[in-house]
């Protein structure tokens, strides 16, 4: 029996993947009318089935999910974590990295992949700061009041890292900011409530963060918190462990530090100790001056 157009127009419609997908390209943009008429998709299906006694047609061939970003694991507990450079899934247009990241910006907007995750929220956070920036902060996700803002870190958290950059004697224009996933997570009845991104959110997302530092080519990165150091170093190392030493990202260094809103759960004067210590390291691989004040900052 000869299959349905409908069966036909979707077989056509991978191979046209495909054969994209073999020519290098891993994005393909859809306009709002295309994407609904996908999620129609399934209904047009059921619809379309033969009826009961005939057989059904053969299903399409799948497409091959991409192969994961490869990794290097420590070679001990606590050791320090290589990731291999690879070349970027995202090649950015434009003639300014400001214009680049307007792109990225738009682009994770109408990502197939990251829009079609029903657990993530509908308003793009994406990033803030001087896209020339040596220092890069990437924290894990928007929450309530970065929802409402759009721009990442401007909440509780984000105030307390605006103060750890000043003590740095930086002002935060001057660094870059972002998040390992670029829509608030979302939870039932959501509220304020805010809950870390799934490595299934991240995944979705990776691709743009580490576009984001293609662009920017920052000196030094920061992780904040162990759900950044899992996205960008494939580590599952708490934060404890990971900590005050320089791991690698490609050629970049990263440095692995508590969150803020860790700090704002626990204001024992230790594990601030600890932030500030692995943010001394920090300005130290950027040769920014240290006063003997800032060396004695939390000191007993």
């Amino acid at each position: 029996m000869p299959s349905s157009p409908v069966h036909d127009a979707l077989a056509a419609l991978v191979r046209h993947l495909e054969e994209r997908r073999a020519g290098g390209e891993e994005w393909v943009w859809l306009s709002p009318k295309a994407r609904k008429e996908l999620r129609d998709l399934p209904k047009v299906l059921v619809a379309a089935r033969p009826a009961p006694g005939k057989p059904a047609p053969a299903p399409p061939k799948e497409v091959a999910p991409p192969e994961p970003r490869v990794t290097a694991e420590p070679a001990r507990p606590g050791g320090p974590v290589t990731v291999p450079p690879s070349p970027p899934k995202l090649v950015a247009p434009g003639a300014s990295k400001g214009e680049k990241l307007r792109w990225l910006a738009e682009r994770v907007a109408d990502c197939p992949e990251v829009r079609a995750l029903d657990s993530l929220r509908e308003t793009r956070v994406f990033s803030t700061g001087n896209p020339d920036a040596r220092l890069m902060f990437v924290g894990e996700a928007p929450g309530a009041e970065e929802e409402r803002q759009g721009e990442p870190f401007v909440g509780p958290a984000g105030q307390l890292l605006t103060r750890m950059i000043a003590a740095m004697g930086l002002q935060r224009e001057e660094t870059y900011i972002t998040n390992i996933v670029k829509f608030r997570p979302a939870v039932p009845n959501q509220g304020e409530s805010n809950r870390k991104p799934t490595r299934e959110e991240m995944a979705a997302c990776l691709d743009f963060v580490l576009a984001e530092i293609e662009i920017v080519k920052p000196e030094v990165i920061v992780a904040l918190g162990a759900t950044a150091a899992c996205g960008l170093l494939g580590s599952e190392e708490p934060v404890g462990r990971l900590r005050n030493q320089f791991h690698s990202l490609g050629e970049v260094p990263l440095m692995v530090t508590f969150h803020p809103s860790y700090l704002l759960r626990n204001t024992n004067l230790s594990e601030r100790r600890k932030v500030w210590e692995d943010l001394l390291l920090v300005m130290e691989r950027l040769q920014l001056p240290i006063s003997p004040k800032q060396r004695a900052f939390f000191t007993a």
